[in-house]
């Protein structure tokens, strides 16, 4: 849906079936790393208090909604976005000028991780390497 009008993408969006476990388990990962409850995290990202509440019990959030979330817990929008069925927004689509500084295999694993379609695994992939470097230098 890159090609076309946000709008329009929005709208083939909500014809396609949503699976609201990633989104769910992502959202309960994040509640617990920031020891918050639903409606803590709704209200301080400026959402009303049963929000969060809605989302956990499989309702797809909104556009607004994923952009005010990630906000708040410190994420790439387009990633809440993902994880909701919607388009990803190319405002939030981050290039990093500085990869001619980075060690090619870096470069290399970096363009694999990304070819991972579903945001799920890609985001545990990224963390199980996270996790081995954060070994590596300890």
């Amino acid at each position: 849906m890159p090609d076309l009008p946000i709008g329009r993408a929005r709208l083939l969006s909500y014809e396609k079936p949503y699976d609201p476990q990633p989104m769910i388990e992502r959202l309960k990962a994040l509640l617990k790393k920031h020891n918050e409850s639903y409606r803590e995290a709704a209200l301080r990202a400026g959402l009303d208090h049963q929000a969060v509440r809605r989302i956990l019990a499989g309702q797809r959030p909104s556009i607004p909604t994923c952009i005010l979330l990630a906000d708040h817990f410190g994420v790439n929008p387009n990633e809440f976005l993902e994880l909701a069925g919607l388009p990803k927004l190319k405002i939030f689509d981050v290039q990093d000028a500085q990869t001619e500084h980075l060690p090619v295999e870096a470069i290399e694993v970096a363009r694999d991780i990304a070819r991972i379609k579903d945001p799920g695994i890609r985001r545990q992939v990224a963390e199980a390497i996270r996790t081995l470097l954060a070994k590596y230098f300890e």
